[in-house]
């Protein structure tokens, strides 16, 4: 990494904020700059401006390194811009809700809002959009948002519809996997569905009564969903904290022994184990809590400098299609190494059943 003091800062303020754990000596930075643009990067800044919060009441920031006036204001203002989304999803949701109440609709919430609800601070998670899943209702809850609030439903993803209410765009699941981009998708969307027959946790926005998925269907989910996003271009630190955060609030009630088999059988496993060595290592997460860890430094290593300083780097261009077609392409075969090291499909099977996945939606091309 060409910055390699700014990563590790940026993983002790993290540290700082979301344990009890100080640091023994004073931080030494010489270049805060670098650190809040790599924390925004990763997605973390509120978070991070937290810990640094914290370092600065129990006088361990070195006072030769302060951080300059300029560079606080832009923290601050980040830090500032992700409460308000947070707050203006928590209203969006709070209104979706209220809808679906009145047609019996229940509404359960993926990742996002739920996880927030694990952190010391909920409001610095950072939330984009908002996923929702209707325990079968989902035509019904688009349809009712046509009804009352004459919504535009854009139809044109594989598993999902789109829609934007209060200014927040919200995705309407109607399974929890792109069964169409790979076909071990469609034997694990089976057992998400199996789990969701357990019992949701019920919890309260702003007076209106949502759903958080079961906790073993969102540990799995949330390692697929992650293993998929990294294989298919990146991930941040924030999905490591958000693995770290919801392990730690629900450890107890995790089936390990369940997650560890199905990560095996369908080669998540070294995924799941960097996960776990990131909580353990960086999180103050009990090694105890997680049980069947097992340590491979090297891939631990390769994981983490890729989330930090991805070996592929390059932006999609704008312009014409065959442009975007030929970029994807060759970010998919740079990413090999990561659809190995988290799928059991076959990279020439994987092509071709996504390559007829887009010609079935050739919206997707583009996203």
């Amino acid at each position: 990494m060409k910055n390699r003091d700014a990563k590790e800062i940026l993983l002790t303020l993290l540290r700082t904020a979301l344990t009890d754990i100080l640091p023994r000596e004073p931080m030494r930075c010489k270049d805060w700059n670098e650190v809040l643009r790599l924390a925004m990067q990763q997605d973390v800044a509120a978070v991070a401006w937290q810990g640094l919060e914290t370092l600065a009441a129990n006088n361990l920031i070195d006072e030769l390194h302060p951080l300059d006036k300029g560079t606080k204001l832009q923290w601050a203002y980040a830090v500032e811009r992700c409460v308000k989304r947070y707050n203006k999803q928590k209203r969006a949701i709070k209104h979706l809700a209220e809808i679906y109440a009145e047609r019996e609709i229940r509404m359960m919430i993926l990742k996002g809002y739920g996880l927030s609800l694990c952190y010391p601070t909920p409001e610095y998670r950072p939330c984009c959009d908002v996923d929702i899943w209707l325990y079968g209702d989902q035509q019904r809850g688009d349809e009712a948002l046509r009804e009352t609030l004459g919504l535009k439903i854009d139809a044109d993803k594989h598993h999902h519809t789109v829609f934007h209410i209060d200014g927040v765009m919200v995705e309407n699941h109607f399974d929890f996997l792109n069964i169409h981009s790979h076909l071990s998708n469609r034997e694990l969307e089976r057992e998400l569905l199996r789990r969701t027959m357990e019992e949701s946790l019920a919890t309260d926005v702003e007076g209106e009564r949502v759903y958080l998925p079961p906790v073993n269907m969102h540990a799995l989910f949330l390692v697929r969903h992650a293993a998929a996003h990294f294989a298919a271009v990146e991930i941040v630190l924030r999905h490591v904290v958000d693995w770290a955060m919801f392990i730690k609030a629900h450890h107890s009630t995790i089936d390990w022994k369940w997650l560890y088999e199905v990560c095996r059988e369908h080669k998540m496993d070294r995924f799941l184990d960097a996960l776990n060595a990131y909580a353990i290592d960086f999180f103050d997460i009990d090694a105890e809590h997680i049980p069947s860890v097992t340590r491979r430094t090297d891939i631990e290593a390769r994981i983490l400098d890729d989330i930090l300083q991805p070996e592929f780097s390059e932006q999609q261009p704008d312009g014409g299609l065959l442009r975007v077609v030929w970029f994807k392409c060759r970010r998919w075969w740079a990413n090999r190494w990561k659809h190995r090291l988290v799928y059991r499909d076959g990279l020439i099977s994987t092509f071709l059943v996504q390559v007829h996945s887009h010609l079935l939606k050739p919206k997707t091309l583009r996203h």
